[in-house]
């Protein structure tokens, strides 16, 4: 989309300066540049190229019968520096065509995405790829385990999706992926080395229906993954299966000065590791996981707002496959709770850069169990609750 207001080209920024206080610290610390507890840092900064892929050009510079097929090419590029690893690498990133018709008196929206992340290219923020937490301490301890889907791939694929929505209600997307080339990936700042390679493909399913039912928007829907890898890039023993399905379900309303959205994502993934097993990289020759994540966000007058999330993961205890657990469990479950305010949303922002805007968050995770118990198997070291973590970011985008 583009207003064509400007002659600049669609460019944006984002700068994310935090802070992370953990119960009890980390002994060796999560990165050499940081201490064990009590971190300030730039958790990322990003820059982005997301619009018209031509930007304002084609209007301006080509016969309209030209532009009016350019301009139906858009792009949502993300290239991010970690402030936590000190290193650059593409984000998300997300190429496309889009155009709409009628058929049979119903309208049709379609397009075909080139993207690098299964799900970035979703409409709802129930996907794994835009999901609640939308930013999260990097110095602080997370839970082993998580499906492919949820970011196992990310930057490390190359997909391309064809989807289609019907009257505004019917949502499909189908697609597939490969793991890039690992010189093209080193180029692009990710390191390949011990990624779980694809064999082939790994097609990827979307099925949504959303619809209005008074104030209340409402979708739900379905999603999956299928794949076969390569553990840790080794092909010595052929490959592990994954296959990961997941539920959905997005409500928005608003009222008076309020907004108000819940959001649902159970996903439940089934693995086959014969060739991990044969590796030493599993105990087990299969495992199981199941995630669940459930979301209420709240926001008065666009500017001050607040979200509770609980997060819930159970599966195949497995002390090689989970070898950061201290108990090799990868069931953990607690809450996120996040106050945020938005002091510009109401106006512009200031004179030097008025398409500028800031959200100031506070962010408490609870954890009840983490990677399995409480305490790890012999009583001692880090309890659940030692993990607990507080996050303060201020969120700038301009």
């Amino acid at each position: 989309m583009s207003s064509e207001s400007t002659n600049l080209p669609p460019i944006a920024f984002m700068i994310m300066p935090s802070f992370t206080y953990t119960q009890v610290g980390q002994e060796s610390g999560i990165s050499p540049s940081f201490s064990s507890n009590n971190n300030f840092a730039v958790s990322q900064f990003s820059a982005f190229y997301a619009g018209r892929l031509f930007g304002p050009y084609a209007s301006k510079a080509l016969d309209p019968s030209i532009a009016s097929v350019l301009n139906k090419f858009g792009i949502f590029s993300q290239t991010t520096y970690n402030g936590v690893s000190k290193t650059w690498s593409w984000d998300n990133t997300d190429l496309r065509f889009a155009d709409s018709s009628s058929v049979l008196g119903h309208t049709w929206q379609y397009g075909i995405s080139l993207n690098n992340n299964p799900g970035v290219e979703d409409l709802w923020n129930t996907a794994p790829a835009w999901s609640f937490p939308f930013s999260e301490s990097g110095l602080a301890p997370t839970p082993a385990a998580a499906p492919i889907i949820s970011g196992g791939l990310a930057q490390q694929v190359g997909g391309l999706n064809f989807y289609s929505m019907i009257d505004g209600h019917l949502y499909f997307d189908i697609g597939a992926y490969r793991t890039l080339n690992s010189k093209i990936q080193t180029n692009l700042g990710i390191d390949p080395s011990n990624e779980n390679k694809i064999k082939g493909l790994a097609p990827y399913c979307r099925l949504a229906f959303a619809h209005y039912v008074g104030n209340y928007y409402l979708e739900t829907g379905l999603f999956g993954l299928y794949g076969s890898t390569y553990p840790g890039n080794d092909p010595s023993m052929s490959t592990d299966k994954f296959t990961d399905i997941g539920i959905d379900s997005e409500i928005q309303t608003g009222f008076e000065k309020n907004d108000i959205t819940t959001l649902v994502t159970i996903i439940h993934e089934n693995t086959n590791l014969s060739a991990s097993y044969l590796l030493g990289n599993s105990s087990n020759k299969s495992d199981n996981l199941t995630t669940v994540k459930a979301t209420l966000d709240y926001l008065w007058n666009k500017s001050f707002g607040g979200a509770f999330q609980y997060f819930y993961s159970q599966g195949s205890r497995d002390p090689a496959l989970y070898s950061t657990s201290e108990t090799g469990s990868p069931n953990s479950n607690g809450f996120i709770m996040q106050l945020n305010v938005m002091p510009l949303n109401l106006r512009t922002g200031p004179t030097i850069w008025p398409r500028s805007n800031v959200k100031i968050s506070l962010q408490y995770i609870v954890y009840n169990r983490f990677d399995g118990s409480v305490t790890n198997i012999d009583g001692q070291g880090r309890r659940a609750s030692d993990n607990n973590t507080l996050y303060l970011e201020t969120w700038i985008a301009f």
